[in-house]
């Protein structure tokens, strides 16, 4: 049976992503922050046969990510994929606020890099051997006709960075492939209600373009509907 390892777990995409791998049959190890208060994410492990394990991770605590993988160390993971992410629409030109740039760093680049280096022989030993960052256009310096955002865009650009490089390194060492997704204008308490499509669309596409991440692929930073975005 296939394996993936999902953060942010708990709510929107990374939920959908618990919710459509379960129904398809995978293994799906479920790390959310605060899973007592998840109550879908546990109703759905609760109807899995086991197929679906919910673990606490605060992706920001790195002590956290070692101890699971830890836990996991006989354990292969096909599909890796960091969601957990954060936005904050304060701080425009002239009002950063620095202490919220550095705990968004922190979840948005450093803990996929965490996720990654902790996790990276789980995924060496599986069959798939995929490690998939959720990011954004808004990374997209070469769509960015509007400003703003400062630390969301540059802590996704930061971490679309690390994936080319993980791509290189992972694809000598380990044959991982490894991809910056972007999954689309979601209607979530992250996106809010005016987005253009619900959760299940954006993560039935990019699990499409998960499915079909080779080394060929891999390096590169992909829409959710299968197309290129440009860094």
């Amino acid at each position: 049976m296939a394996s993936v390892l999902i953060t942010g777990a708990s709510r929107g995409i990374g939920l959908e992503f618990v919710r459509q791998y379960g129904a398809a049959g995978w293994e799906v190890i479920a790390g959310a922050r605060a899973p007592e208060g998840a109550a879908e994410l546990r109703a759905l492990a609760a109807g899995s046969a086991g197929r679906i394990t919910v673990h606490p991770l605060d992706v920001a605590e790195f002590g956290a990510i070692d101890a699971l993988a830890r836990q996991l160390d006989a354990r292969a993971v096909d599909v890796l994929i960091s969601c957990a992410g954060l936005l904050d629409r304060r701080g425009g030109f002239g009002a950063s606020d620095f202490a919220e740039w550095e705990r968004m760093f922190r979840v948005n680049a450093l803990a996929p890099m965490k996720m990654a280096e902790a996790f990276v022989a789980h995924v060496a030993r599986s069959t798939h051997k995929k490690i998939v960052s959720i990011s954004s256009v808004m990374a997209s310096m070469g769509r960015n006709a509007i400003g703003g955002y400062y630390a969301y865009r540059a802590s996704k650009a930061a971490l679309n960075a690390i994936v080319v490089s993980m791509a290189l390194d992972l694809g000598r060492r380990h044959g991982i492939s490894a991809a910056a997704l972007h999954p689309g204008w979601v209607r979530t308490d992250m996106g809010g209600a005016r987005a253009d499509i619900d959760a299940a669309t954006s993560v039935a596409g990019m699990r499409k373009v998960i499915e079909g991440l080779g080394r060929a692929e891999s390096g590169r930073f992909w829409a959710y509907d299968g197309s290129e975005l440009p860094w």
